[in-house]
């Protein structure tokens, strides 16, 4: 199974590429990584070469236009086929919408909505031969305003719109159109917050199921709906996230203003 994953260098995107080389859907994962950060692809590179998997890398800037061109070539020129797309780069600005510039505001569009867009766009004839998926790291603040993260909530939320558009335009080209939204979540990006134990365990409390998410949380739930036992959802938006949307309203702490997943 030929498999493209975006953001792969680190976070929920590293958690994925594991994931799927420890247990792929069929006899080998076919893993094209894709980032800036051409030294963590290295590194994941040589972890993947451990267990098993068939890897490549395409050193890409998903802001780019063109983006989806440049991985999808990469990906025909390393593995016959494309199966799925996780599309799981994004990027945060932390800042007041009262303050933010358009260029700011811009930014976290294409990044986090275009950027899913374009990659689809290219890939979409190949999926369609496949029966492919794609599948697209969202977030619980697409549903949830986050003080003082207004931009970014609006292009998670452009986002989910996007993936739905997808599963109603392609489905019956036999292309499944998913999302993933984590709640908060233990990674480099909110390391700022979690890597405090008692900020953490003040955050967990607030999640029902008792702890701070981890990228492998996500990366199980992104091969699920990438996966046959999936066959038959397209169009969903999956929170994993501990049933902390379902508790939203109970949420004061002020961990809740910061960041909420990645």
């Amino acid at each position: 199974m030929s498999v493209i994953v975006t953001g792969a260098a680190s976070g929920i995107g590293r958690a994925t590429a594991i994931e799927f080389a420890k247990h792929p859907l069929g006899d080998q994962a076919k893993l094209v990584l894709v980032d800036r950060d051409e030294a963590g692809l290295a590194t994941l590179t040589s972890e993947l070469d451990a267990l098993g998997a068939a890897s490549a890398t395409c050193v890409a800037d998903l802001m780019d236009p063109k983006a989806g061109d440049v991985v999808v070539s990469a990906t025909l020129a390393a593995f016959d086929g494309i199966d799925a797309l996780i599309s799981n780069a994004g990027a945060i600005h932390m800042v007041p919408l009262a303050e933010m510039t358009t260029g700011q505001f811009d930014m976290l569009m294409n990044i986090n909505a275009r950027a899913t867009l374009v990659l689809g766009q290219a890939a979409r004839p190949h999926l369609a031969k496949s029966g492919g998926a794609i599948i697209a790291t969202a977030s619980t603040a697409a549903e949830n305003p986050i003080v003082p993260l207004g931009a970014y909530s609006a292009s998670k939320a452009a986002l989910v719109m996007l993936m739905r558009q997808m599963a109603a335009e392609w489905g019956p080209e036999g292309i499944r159109c998913n999302c993933v939204s984590p709640g908060p979540t233990h990674t480099a990006m909110t390391a700022a917050s979690y890597d405090d134990p008692e900020a953490r365990a003040a955050r967990a409390a607030e999640i029902p199921l008792g702890r701070v998410g981890s990228p492998e949380d996500l990366a199980r739930a992104i091969r699920f709906l990438a996966g046959p036992d999936a066959s038959h959802i397209s169009g969903v938006n999956l929170l994993v996230d501990g049933g902390i949307s379902a508790n939203i309203a109970t949420s004061k702490s002020s961990a809740a203003n910061k960041i909420e997943n990645k």
